[in-house]
Order: structure tokens, then C-alpha cells, then sequence
């Protein structure tokens, strides 16, 4: 299922991860990780892929793993799991939950 090269690459995305205080996030700090997200954005000329789709140019400032990171490490550094978006395309890919307010809260203030 997956290359030698992909087998080594998420045993090393897991070491980082798993030996880091903080886990996911240490992987996107790495050089390997670096010079990675600027190839794909220069393959992509630095455009948002997904509103390339829709026939706009958007300028993308994130690499997205198609297959997430925490699921298929493997693929962590697989071109074909890459691709460039824009903060706004990025964000759609990961809703983040909006908090619930803790605790009694009054309208008053004084």
C-alpha cells in the first residue's frame, strides 16, 4: 500500500510527533516540512487550487494534506496528498467548533 520512502517518512512523522510537547503541530515547524510546502506552492503557482476550480484566483497561503496528517502520516510528505489553498478554502476544510459560553452569563453590565 505504501513506498518504502512513505513507511519511513510516517515513522518519522510519528517520532516528531510523539516526542514533542506540541504533538501535531511539532511537524509543521520541521525544514523537511518547509521546503515541502514551498515546492507545493510553487507546483500550484501560489494559487488556491480549490477556487482555481470555481475559475477564480485566489492566493494560497497554506498547503493542505488531502489525507490528514494525523490519520496517514505516511503521506505526510507525498506531493499527490498536497495541495495549496487560501485561508478561507483552508478553513472550510477544518471547521473549528464554536465555544459555548461557560457559565451563567447576564445581558446586564454595569
Amino acid at each position: 500500500m505504501f513506498t518504502d520512502e512513505q513507511k519511513k517518512d510516517g515513522e518519522w512523522v510519528r517520532k516528531i510527533t510523539n516526542t514533542s510537547y506540541r504533538g501535531w503541530r511539532a511537524f509543521y515547524h520541521t525544514t523537511e516540512w518547509k521546503h515541502k510546502r514551498k515546492k507545493i506552492l510553487k507546483r500550484d503557482h501560489n494559487a488556491c487550487t480549490r477556487c482555481r476550480q470555481m475559475g477564480r484566483y485566489t492566493k494560497a497561503v497554506t498547503v493542505h494534506h488531502v489525507k490528514h496528517l494525523k490519520d496517514v502520516p505516511e503521506l505526510a510528505l507525498t506531493d499527490d496528498n498536497l495541495v495549496s489553498l487560501c485561508k478561507e478554502c483552508h478553513e472550510e476544510m477544518h471547521p473549528k467548533e464554536k465555544k459555548k459560553p461557560s457559565g451563567y452569563q447576564n445581558e446586564e453590565r454595569w
